[in-house]
């Protein structure tokens, strides 16, 4: 009787152990990017550098590209079809987008507030638009830029992170 009860326990154990776990799918490179859904890969994936240099990040169920005219004190949102340098962009139905940055410091120390700053659509065409561009005197900054991207695309709520 020890004996079986042994057994019942190990097999107990062994199929606890086991569970039932979904299978991993690799992602692809220009699957569409889905924050906090399960499709393959995490929320905390790499991205490469977008078609226009910036940082690539989820938005939603689409990547978009972060980039930074420090000149210009302007930043844009490029919404892409993956995340390599020879990604095109993708025109999507929004009428503005939010930029929240976190506070940050430039190379020699100087800190730079957090800022949200309001991206709207340029290049409209049948009321879709891939490009989002916004301004704030603190975007003038050379620094490393993190924060979040959220609006309505496509009729759906949608939120990203990026960092720089």
């Amino acid at each position: 009787m020890k004996s079986v009860n042994c057994l019942s326990c190990s097999l107990l154990l062994v199929s606890l152990g086991l569970g039932c776990n979904k299978p991993v799918v690799p992602p692809t490179v220009d699957q569409p990017a889905t924050a906090g859904k399960d499709v393959g890969h995490s929320a905390d994936h790499v991205h490469g550098a977008g078609p226009n240099g910036g940082v690539v990040f989820d938005l939603g169920k689409y990547h978009a590209e972060f980039t930074v005219d420090h000149p210009k004190s302007e930043c844009t949102v490029l919404i892409v079809t993956g995340d390599r340098a020879d990604a095109k962009s993708v025109p999507v139905s929004a009428t503005e987008l939010t930029l929240n940055t976190q506070e940050t410091k430039t190379a020699d120390g100087k800190t730079v507030a957090a800022m949200t700053i309001q991206l709207l659509p340029v290049d409209q065409s049948e009321g879709k638009a891939a490009k989002f561009v916004g301004t704030d005197p603190g975007i003038s900054n050379v620094a490393d830029f993190a924060g979040t991207v959220i609006g309505e695309i496509d009729g759906k709520p949608s939120q990203g992170k990026f960092k720089e």
